[in-house]
């Protein structure tokens, strides 16, 4: 048998199309000043002296076809920036002053003139294909990796001239157009690269030494794409336009590469003995070769000797065949029309350019935005809109029903319940910590406690004010009886009438609030054990827990809510693969910018939003398969649910829980209601009440430190009367001013003498109290009340009569009835004092209501514990003074 022929095969590549020089730069910066402004044609310059420099290079050739690739690339991505921005034609309007020329690439007498920007990407995109056939071409296919470079450049060279066939060719087309680069001449230098690429397979199969069978299938495939190849340069408009080397070229690539076939799968039929078909096929394949070299006249002598080397070989292991078969095997031979076509493996495929030419983002001439392209912008976005719009309200909708058929079912409380877990509702959870926050209802004794001691200290606010007064009026009736005549100012009590009405009136209020004090003390009482759910902490501990059955018929309990168990984290995880799916829709929103793309496209925008809009479309099929998933999941649940409920006694449990969620509702209620009571109404009802009280109590003191200085003025006129020192007339009444004006003192018209002098001596002896000996202001004195009291009856000899009504002892919470009975006397205008000092030591709340009181027309406090809104314990009294 003759060894494989292992051959370095002649290869074609395709030749540039040539141009003239075109000035870019003068017509698109007109168009751009005239159509939109100067500054913007001032902004773009840079772009404009780019694009004008890459035309220039494209003019000549370079040194390097790796430069020269990238060149052509760039530059069709800017013609595609520049497409639809600047309309290129003979109209008007247009950049009418802008043409290409372009030389046929095999016919290079030949040229064709355009104002269309297709004709020249359609010339850039064959140059493209043309140099990556050149550097497939270079590449060293004795080596591995040269045979894989040259494999590449084929393929990419094929993608070119596919993308200028399916997407420019059409555009650019036209009487003054140029063969090479129509349709038909582009797809078949896509089928003349392919068989190209293909063979350098065939040439990798061979170096390996692979099996014949697959070496056969590689090159039928080669044989195939030249075929495609011929078929195409033999029809018109190609038949008349190539050389006639290149159609017996490919001829004789065709027969070579079928005749190639038809010898590998003969060396396999040999090893399986099949000798009749080993035979028929090496007959074909020399039939094949014997013709395909007749026609093959001005084909490059390499290709011409490896036809003939093969056709050697066929006909050698033809020979051997026939002999083994007439000598052995005696085996009938088909015929030729009998055989079954020979499988074929193709293993190339045409690049996609789409990524490579992509010029969306491409930064050139950004800021030109024609109005076209800002209006299909709008519309793609509405489009998106509407379907991220839908997606998300499919999966928003889907978890609130879930959310909802979960309660319906109870889930997942029922089983926290059963593991010892149960928690309140949201808002009940939250009035409960609020509670627990403000103390709970341990807390009410506190408030309680802070009742009574406000209410202490305005009662002994009360007794100090009455013992200012008493004392004020006991001292004038002692100077009254000591002086007896002499003694001319008015009595205390004609002028104390208004304080000692307003004290009864201060009393009555005290003891009304006294009352409603006791009604919440026992409103508390009898609500406590109501309340001190509230103090359980956590609250969830006072909820009934879920027991399981005290006798069980099957014990399937624990797979029962397994399973249930089971099915709720599926669930779960369905949900978190929901909000997953919209942050993926946002997202994908968010970074889907299309402006680029339709500023680059010379095609249908439909075109453009359909495929970008596709690429939403597998999210939205996850959406619709998770929406699915969740549906069979929830009936799954119900089932096992029902099973749950009917095992464990469901109904009985909710009862129970439900009594208990409104119990503590219900406690919550009534502490608030208690609460507001003490804090809202007491509390603020006692502050109000101290500062109308330290107001009377100061008036009152300022009334007793005027009758003092009276007193004293009144007496030293006196002395001097009577030691007949007097300028004044001895029957002369002194007029003394009232007690809410300052006291105007006479100014004596005499020396004063000397205190030690025998005559004040004699004065003192006489019985008659100096001014040294007066009582001062009761605001110097330093005594509690109660000793005040005392202390002053006993001076004077008396027996002290029983302590006033309103006041009380430490600890004692009711007030009796009103001391005075005068009331509704009209009460005189306060004093504008400031007395905002704490109602007793230690005292740390906040004044409330003082500026309210003092506005008023009266200086009485308003009625005890107005009620709230919502009805409160203290009903206004039914007299008031202030009215």
């Amino acid at each position: 048998m003759a060894a494989p022929s292992v051959i370095i095969n002649v290869m074609l590549a395709v030749h540039e199309k040539k141009t003239v020089s075109v000035d870019l730069y003068k017509p698109l910066r007109q168009y751009i000043a005239f159509h939109f402004s100067e500054r913007q044609a001032q902004d773009v310059e840079e772009d404009l002296q780019t694009v004008q420099q890459m035309r220039n290079e494209v003019e000549k050739a370079s040194d390097s076809l790796e430069s020269r690739r990238d060149l052509l690339q760039r530059y069709f991505r800017a013609l595609c920036v520049m497409e639809s921005r600047f309309p290129i034609s003979n109209e008007k309007e247009h950049v009418n002053t802008l043409s290409f020329v372009w030389y046929d690439a095999f016919k290079v007498s030949k040229k064709g003139t355009q104002q269309n920007i297709h004709f020249e990407k359609a010339a850039i995109l064959f140059n493209l294909g043309a140099v990556q056939s050149q550097l497939a071409l270079l590449a060293d296919r004795s080596t591995a990796a040269g045979l894989k470079q040259a494999c590449n450049c084929f393929q990419a060279a094929a993608g070119a001239f596919a993308f200028l066939r399916d997407n420019i060719s059409m555009k650019a087309g036209g009487s003054s157009s140029t063969l090479d680069i129509s349709v038909e001449c582009a797809g078949m230098l896509e089928r003349l690269m392919l068989a190209q690429a293909q063979e350098c397979f065939f040439e990798k199969v061979i170096s390996d030494l692979k099996p014949p069978s697959l070496c056969a299938k590689v090159a039928r495939q080669v044989g195939l794409y030249y075929e495609e190849t011929n078929a195409a340069l033999i029809l018109s408009p190609l038949n008349q336009h190539f050389d006639r080397t290149w159609v017996a070229h490919v001829q004789l690539k065709a027969a070579q590469f079928h005749g190639e076939a038809c010898y590998r799968v003969a060396l396999e039929l040999h090893e399986k003995e099949n000798i009749a078909e080993e035979i028929a096929r090496l007959k074909v394949a020399s039939n094949v070769l014997s013709v395909a070299k007749k026609s093959g006249k001005g084909v490059v002598g390499p290709l011409l000797d490896a036809v003939t080397k093969l056709e050697s070989n066929v006909n050698l292991n033809l020979e051997r065949a026939v002999k083994e078969n007439d000598r052995v095997y005696l085996m009938r031979i088909p015929l030729p029309n009998s055989l079954a076509p020979l499988p074929a493996a193709s293993l190339v495929k045409s690049t996609s350019l789409v990524d490579i030419l992509d010029a969306s983002k491409e930064k050139m001439f950004a800021g030109i935005v024609p109005d076209s392209s800002a209006k299909a912008l709008s519309r793609y976005t509405e489009m998106l809109d509407d379907i991220i719009r839908v997606q998300l309200e499919k999966l928003q909708q889907e978890s609130e029903i879930t959310r909802v058929r979960l309660k319906d079912m109870d889930l997942p409380e029922s089983l926290h319940a059963l593991e010892g877990s149960a928690g309140l509702p949201e808002h009940l959870r939250n009035d409960v910590q609020a509670v627990q926050l403000d103390g709970g209802p341990s807390g009410l004794e506190a408030e309680m406690n802070q009742l009574r001691d406000l209410r202490r200290v305005s009662e002994e606010l009360l007794v100090q004010t009455e013992e200012l007064l008493q004392k004020e009026a006991r001292e004038d009736g002692q100077f009254r009886a000591q002086f007896g005549t002499r003694w001319t100012r008015p009595q205390s009590s004609t002028l104390t009438k208004s304080f000692h009405d307003r004290l009864n009136s201060f009393a009555a209020k005290l003891k009304q609030a006294g009352e409603m004090d006791a009604r919440i003390e026992r409103t508390k009482n009898d609500n406590w054990s109501l309340m001190a759910v509230l103090d359980v902490k956590p609250i969830e501990a006072a909820l009934p827990v879920l027991g399981r059955p005290i006798m069980s018929l099957n014990g399937d309990e624990d797979a029962i809510v397994g399973a249930l168990k089971q099915s709720l984290g599926q669930l779960e995880m369905l949900g978190s693969q929901r909000a997953g799916l919209e942050d993926m829709l946002k997202e994908m929103k968010q970074k889907d910018n299309i402006l680029p793309k339709l500023m680059s496209t010379s095609g249908s925008y439909e075109e453009l939003f359909k495929r970008e809009l596709a690429k939403y479309d597998p999210i939205c099929q996850e959406v619709s398969k998770n929406l699915e998933a969740q549906e069979k999941l929830i009936q799954q649940i119900k089932v096992q649910n029902d099973a749950f409920s009917a095992v464990f006694n469901l109904e009985d449990f909710k009862a129970s829980r439900d009594r208990a969620y409104k119990q503590i509702s219900t406690a919550v209620s009534k502490y608030h209601e208690i609460r507001d009571n003490i804090v809202n109404e007491g509390i603020k009802f006692y502050v109000t009440l101290q500062d109308a009280i330290n107001n009377l109590k100061q008036q009152c003191s300022d009334y007793v430190m005027t009758r003092n200085i009276q007193c004293r003025d009144m007496i030293e006129d006196l002395q001097r009367q009577l030691a007949g020192f007097s300028f004044h007339d001895s029957n002369s009444t002194l007029k003394y001013p009232a007690v809410s004006q300052p006291p105007q003192r006479p100014a004596p018209s005499v020396p004063q003498h000397n205190a030690h002098s025998s005559y004040y001596r004699s004065l003192d002896q006489a019985g008659l109290p100096n001014s040294s000996s007066l009582p001062q202001p009761y605001l110097q004195q330093q005594h509690t009340p109660q000793a005040n009291y005392m202390a002053g009856h006993q001076a004077a000899g008396t027996t002290p009569p029983p302590l006033p009504p309103y006041y009380a002892s430490p600890g004692h919470n009711q007030a009796s009835a009103p001391y005075y009975s005068q009331v509704g006397t009209p009460s005189p205008p306060m004093p504008s004092h400031d007395y905002s000092h704490p109602p007793y030591p230690g005292w740390q709340g906040t004044y409330y209501g003082a500026t309210s009181l003092m506005t008023q027309s009266s200086s009485q406090p308003p009625p005890p514990y107005h009620g709230s809104q919502t009805g409160g314990y203290y009903p206004p009294p039914q007299g008031d003074d202030s009215k």
